[in-house]
């Protein structure tokens, strides 16, 4: 192992700090699917070595946890692959937390089935199910466990307070949270948590939804069907601060002769035991995954990046908008 890998309890090899998400590869509120530039993406990441792949079934509905399995029977492999589970969904395609013990089996089995293995390699609760008890969710996990079918188990979106309930129960390897330079919230417990219980973290949205590619401008707009557009980070009385921001962030990038979105993975990789989720939906969307590794943020850097932040966002906005809603009493699901 060494400083590019890491190894996630559970697991028989270290995996790469760089992990394919595949969230935009599923089409859902990414402007929809295009499935053979999805698995040469996914190839292409595997060429620069990347070779843990991170889905879930909500992305497009089954559809990239799909396109994950097609592509990597398509070509020879040695990568793990993260699941997810506990978003349920109606005939309208609108997700809520189910993570009742008959909806995780289900699950797991759907999720076999369309990634084409008899293991999942990590399998993860992807948001807590107020209306079903952790342990619950955990016990049921924990026989899946027993039974072969998952190596390794995660949660996401969990506080400390849940983890310790779920590990009463079941062997916890990671934790998946949201995690950029601009969205910190889990520095004050999340990150702490996982670094004392020997938990890896997957950062997910490391690029903050596109903002740290430096790409955008200020006339970007973002159809309805683009998760952006119910960000209020880019509503225009905020996304001007925050690409005055990263304007800035780009002179530190230049420092080491890297691009911001390189910048903005490595610092989340300098943060501890973490891996950084590059989303990626393109070939060309892999570009500058080897320019992460082999150098570190320096103590100036990391000075100048917080004065930054609190010069243009000294009040960031929390990812929370994300967060699906709970079932409601008696919701029927699309399966």
């Amino acid at each position: 192992m060494n400083e590019n890998t890491i190894l996630i309890p559970g697991f028989d090899r270290p995996v790469s700090r760089v992990a394919l998400g595949t969230w935009a590869i599923g089409g859902w509120m990414w402007g929809g699917p295009d499935d053979d530039n999805a698995v040469r993406t996914i190839h292409r990441a595997l060429d620069e070595g990347v070779d843990l792949i991170d889905t879930a079934p909500v992305y497009g509905f089954g559809h990239s946890e799909e396109v994950v399995g097609r592509a990597l029977a398509e070509k020879p492999h040695r990568a793990r692959i993260a699941t997810k589970l506990a978003l349920d969904w109606n005939d309208d395609h609108q997700p809520f937390r189910n993570s009742s013990p008959a909806r995780i089996r289900k699950e797991v089995e759907d999720s076999l089935r369309r990634l084409r293995v008899e293991t999942i390699d990590l399998e993860q609760v992807h948001w807590p199910d107020p209306n079903t008890p952790i342990d619950e969710t955990a016990r049921e996990l924990q026989k899946l466990h027993k039974e072969g079918k998952i190596r390794a188990l995660g949660v996401s979106n969990y506080s400390p307070e849940q983890m310790d309930i779920f590990r009463e129960v079941a062997p916890l390897a990671s934790v998946q949270s949201p995690y950029n330079l601009f969205e910190r919230e889990i520095e004050k417990d999340v990150l702490p948590y996982a670094k004392t219980h020997k938990l890896v973290t997957l950062a997910y949205g490391p690029l903050c939804r596109g903002l740290l590619t430096g790409k955008m401008t200020a006339d970007k707009t973002f159809p309805e069907s683009d998760l952006r557009s119910g960000d209020p980070k880019f509503q225009k009385e905020h996304f001007k601060d925050y690409l005055a921001a990263v304007d800035e962030l780009k002179t530190i990038a230049d420092r080491h002769g890297k691009s911001l979105m390189v910048l903005a993975i490595r610092w989340v990789l300098d943060q501890g035991p973490t891996i950084a989720l590059w989303g990626a939906r393109k070939p060309e969307q892999i570009d500058g995954v080897a320019d992460v590794f082999g150098w570190q943020l320096t103590d100036q850097d990391r000075k100048d990046i917080d004065a930054i932040l609190e010069r243009h966002v000294p009040t960031p906005i929390s990812p929370a908008f994300m967060a699906p809603p709970a079932r409601k009493s008696g919701e029927k699901t699309s399966r």
